[in-house]
């Protein structure tokens, strides 16, 4: 099913593109991508997609590392998708935690409503598939009309077992399966 808008796809961090923990990603040496992940991301570049990542990143609210430190984890997304012709377009990310009470944790909407404003989508994700492994990546764009999708690394097995996933998200073993199938489908 084609996009009603810019070509955009919007995906989760930890767990979708690199290796997730419970006891958060610190460092840049801790930051390793999923096997195919940075490929799929080349991919949907080369197919003229915009890529977004939204994520949440309270072990900054926690102390657990700082924006700094954040930043030089992008930049080795950034650096390793470059060698590969991937790009991540932009990076929206809460460093709350949940009792700050903020609008832009997730699966509150406020990330998504910026990138709806930034990308010129009118308030609206209507049509954007979003990617992700918990219900906390879903439920918040599914509200603005994005369509929802559930890979099954990281948190995504857990998620897919606690079921309560919006209507319609399709299940995806990875992104790397996920990109396959939409490219196939907007074909």
């Amino acid at each position: 099913m084609k996009s009603t808008h810019p070509q955009l796809v919007i995906l989760d961090r930890d767990g979708v593109i690199n290796h997730d923990s419970d006891s958060y990603i610190k460092s840049p040496d801790e930051w390793i991508a999923l096997d195919g992940s940075l490929e799929a991301i080349a991919q949907l570049t080369q197919a003229g997609y915009k890529v977004v990542v939204c994520t949440n990143q309270s072990g900054i609210g926690r102390g657990l590392f700082d924006t700094d430190t954040l930043n030089a984890m992008h930049d080795k997304l950034h650096q390793q998708l470059a060698r590969i012709g991937g790009e991540v377009n932009a990076i929206f990310f809460c460093p709350h935690t949940d009792e700050d009470n903020c609008n832009c944790r997730k699966p509150k909407t406020g990330m998504f409503e910026e990138i709806a404003k930034r990308f010129n989508l009118g308030g609206s994700l209507k049509g954007v598939p979003v990617v992700g492994d918990s219900l906390r990546d879903l439920i918040g764009p599914v509200s603005l009309g994005a369509e929802p999708h559930l890979v099954l690394t990281g948190k995504g097995l857990k998620t897919r077992e606690r079921g309560g996933l919006p209507p319609y998200t399709a299940v995806h073993a990875d992104l790397s399966a996920f990109v396959y199938h939409f490219l196939s489908a907007v074909k």
